[in-house]
């Protein structure tokens, strides 16, 4: 049986393409245009976050509180966070985590564009030694069974959708 994460993999290039190029509009060296990818960040990190604190019963190391002093510096207020309801059972929570985590990879790689004077101390969370691997050790792990993958799969493409709704640019996929 193909291993889960790359069963995540493929089964969500599609999403991450599109939510790649829909957050790619924003240019990080501008402050007005960092805030928006800050902000639209926010209305999916932060609740996600939350639920993920609450309902899986993995480790993982929040971003949210640094997401929110970015956003302090630049005078910006937390916005009104996107639902993150219907996200349900342990496989979906972990293709969300694979999201949320495989955003914190891409976030080390646009801190270099951030502008001089704006904060980054969320893109800047970068993964500890060892932590990816970790991560996508535990996702096999879990996804023993087509069903369990499946649900996985299920979970990313609903965080992906979630990104893309939050830059402004609903996905037409599901």
């Amino acid at each position: 049986m193909t291993p889960a994460h790359l069963v995540l993999r493929h089964g969500t290039a599609d999403a991450h393409e599109m939510v790649d190029a829909a957050f790619g509009r924003f240019d990080l060296g501008r402050a007005e245009d960092y805030r928006h990818f800050l902000l639209a960040q926010a209305r999916v990190l932060l609740p996600l976050e939350a639920r993920l604190a609450t309902a899986l019963h993995l480790p993982f190391r929040p971003r949210g509180h640094l997401l929110a002093s970015d956003l302090a510096s630049l005078d910006a207020v937390v916005p009104e966070p996107l639902t993150v309801e219907g996200l349900d059972g342990e496989e979906a929570l972990l293709g969300a985590l694979y999201v949320l985590e495989g955003s914190r990879l891409g976030g080390g790689m646009l801190a270099r564009r951030v502008g001089p004077d704006l904060p980054r101390a969320f893109l800047g969370a970068t993964h500890l030694r060892g932590e990816w691997r970790t991560l996508l050790a535990a996702l096999d792990a879990a996804g023993e069974t087509e069903a369990a993958q499946a649900a996985m799969v299920s979970g990313a493409r609903f965080v992906f959708n979630l990104y893309a709704e939050a830059a402004g640019r609903p996905l037409a996929i599901a």
